[in-house]
């Protein structure tokens, strides 16, 4: 029962919309800024799990390997489709419903907002080549060591720069402290780039069969743990310490916030034992809803003067 609760959750994407919602939350939170309302974070969600369940059905009709992901989706076609059929419905009502109620914001919302939105959903739309072939034959999945990039763009564009875009929309507010904004954006950036270069670990042998170069193909397993994934959470770290010295957080916040850092340093170096699939999405992802809380936690210390 409890085996199939869990898959539920993790192979039914519910887990990844519940993330994008708690990262949106956090963004909200670092920058002092007011929530969304809950219709667009009702909206993130049920996008995100769409979006996850129909790129993660193409590919599994065409994965020979019958991980057990792939089996989970075949035993439960049914209810795969269902909630796909459900969460798109749902999608277009929730966008129907905020573009009724905002349509005044909408169209006097500058170009440069419209251009952020263009270009990540391009970015989310070609990742998985999800547009007709004969219109623009483009998978960026399959570009090796660009698709952890486009990853980490994606999201950090999703929960970090649309809240934004929704908050001017919704309620007319516009943030000045473009440095604030940046960082967050960098930091959540770097951080769903590793996570997501150690997801490639999961799928070496299948990408090394295609010839797709990702890091860990290229590299070699313990070249990619030591020489990509190390360093790059350790620079996290070192932004983060200046980061916190700038804006004097004091001791307390620095270390909440260094803890998803120090954990995913923990998670990348037992990556060299390879793990089932339930590992990945469970431990790896998982390091992303840790780093909401210990973003939303640090911003209460500092908030109440408990450094």
């Amino acid at each position: 029962m409890i085996d199939n609760f869990i898959k539920f959750i993790f192979f039914g994407n519910i887990f990844v919309g519940i993330l994008a919602v708690a990262l949106s939350f956090e963004t909200a939170v670092q920058l002092s800024a007011p929530f969304n309302s809950t219709a667009y974070y009702l909206l993130l969600f049920f996008a995100t799990m769409a979006y996850y369940t129909y790129a993660y059905i193409n590919v599994a009709v065409s994965n020979k390997q019958h991980n057990p992901r792939t089996l989970w989706y075949a035993q439960h076609y049914k209810f795969v489709r269902l909630n796909l059929t459900f969460s798109v419905g749902i999608s277009f009502i929730l966008i129907a419903y905020l573009t009724f109620r905002n349509i005044h914001h909408l169209l006097r919302l500058p170009l440069l907002y419209w251009g952020v939105i263009v270009i990540v959903v391009l970015a989310g739309i070609l990742y998985y080549g999800l547009l007709p072939k004969s219109f623009l034959p483009l998978n960026i999945r399959n570009t090796g060591l660009l698709k952890a990039f486009v990853i980490g763009f994606v999201w950090a564009s999703c929960v970090n720069l649309f809240p934004l875009i929704m908050l001017r929309i919704e309620h007319n507010v516009a943030f000045a402290d473009p440095f604030l904004i940046s960082w967050l954006f960098i930091k959540t950036f770097m951080f769903c780039t590793v996570n997501a270069i150690m997801f490639d670990i999961k799928d070496y042998a299948e990408d090394a069969n295609k010839q797709l170069k990702t890091f860990v193909v290229r590299f070699g397993l313990r070249n990619t743990i030591f020489q990509i994934l190390i360093p790059l959470l350790l620079i996290g770290i070192f932004s983060m310490i200046v980061f916190v010295n700038y804006r004097h957080f004091g001791v307390v916040p620095l270390l909440i916030n260094i803890l998803p850092f120090a954990l995913s340093l923990l998670v990348a170096y037992s990556m060299h034992k390879r793990q089932n699939i339930l590992y990945y999405l469970i431990v790896i992802d998982g390091l992303l809803l840790v780093k909401a809380i210990c973003g939303i936690t640090a911003m209460y210390f500092v908030n109440n003067g408990l450094v």
